[in-house]
């Protein structure tokens, strides 16, 4: 504990109860997972770039959506499975903390701005496949992509700002795997509530803000794709969706229990669980959803892996 009157300079992340045995099994398997998430993120980023059959505004906006999926993650785990392996508590620096938390949340804003761009980029091609090339050219595209990253960055200086102004004077026990923003504002023996109810707002606004072009674009894309006469060509038109619309459920879904919420100081174990969806599941899980359920990845995969087994043999 600490003395009334001041405020901690590292924390304590008391990460995850259990034995060491225990600590060894969840540090084996959430190192696979993010193995994994590297691999198949960086992936779609290779595939995307080199051949030329993806160069398009969906696959362009998908390489983008790699990157922040493989960031996010890279943030937050290798400091997770460190903790797993030492034998105590681990201490991470103030200044670590505000950069962890500040970049956690940048990034995952960021993202939520662009699958809202990829939601009406579907609506696009789907209800007005005539002026698609017209209105997601190459400068478009670039545009959206530059506003969505930097409003990511821009919009969560002060919320980070505002949270490190408080006081931390009632321990430095911070009961998480990361610097999470409700445990944080758990340890202050400041009144912490309006600041609370300004982030539950922002968090609306980001969250609910880019929900809403998501749910506009796909009724107007599921009704535009109801209407095509043949079976086939509704097949085609829903597979062109289908990857995108599947990760805006994951992601939102997860995002909406841990964020959208008055009261930010939640029970450490709610936060712990929706905190791994979003950290791990979620990353992990793009590369299949965007690959098993979209034709021309499949096919730019596949080649390029028989072009690796062709210059291996030769």
């Amino acid at each position: 504990m600490m003395s009334s009157h001041s405020s901690a300079t590292e924390f304590c992340l008391l990460g995850f109860p259990g034995s060491q045995e225990l600590h060894q099994i969840l540090f084996a398997v959430f190192f696979f997972f993010y193995l994994a998430t590297l691999m198949g993120n960086t992936v779609i980023i290779v595939i995307v770039c080199v051949d030329k059959r993806l160069w398009s505004p969906m696959y362009f906006f998908l390489g983008h959506l790699s990157a922040l999926e493989s960031t996010t993650t890279s943030i937050i785990v290798p400091v997770m499975l460190w903790g797993l392996l030492l034998p105590g508590m681990q201490t991470i620096s103030l200044t670590a903390c505000v950069t962890q938390l500040f970049l956690y949340l940048a990034v995952g804003t960021t993202e939520f701005a662009l699958m809202g761009v990829m939601a009406v980029d579907r609506y696009v091609a789907v209800c007005s496949p005539l002026r698609y090339n017209v209105i997601m050219n190459s400068r478009t595209c670039i545009s959206v992509v530059t506003v969505s990253w930097v409003f990511g960055f821009l919009s969560e200086i002060w919320p980070v700002y505002a949270t490190f102004q408080f006081t931390f004077c009632k321990s430095n026990l911070l009961d998480h795997f990361f610097c999470d923003r409700g445990q944080l504002l758990k340890l202050s023996c400041d009144d912490t509530l309006f600041t609370e109810f300004v982030l539950f707002l922002m968090a609306i606004f980001i969250i609910i803000g880019s929900l809403a072009p998501a749910i506009v674009s796909y009724t107007y894309v599921i009704s535009t794709i109801l209407k095509i006469p043949t079976a086939s060509g509704r097949r085609k038109a829903f597979s062109t969706c289908a990857s995108h619309f599947t990760f805006v459920v994951i992601g939102y879904g997860s995002c909406l229990f841990l964020f959208v919420k008055p009261k930010q100081t939640q029970a450490a174990e709610y936060n712990k669980i929706v905190s791994l969806l979003i950290c791990v599941l979620t990353p992990f899980l793009n590369p299949f959803v965007f690959t098993l359920r979209n034709d021309k990845v499949k096919e730019a995969l596949g080649d390029g892996v028989r072009r690796c087994c062709q210059l291996l043999k030769d």
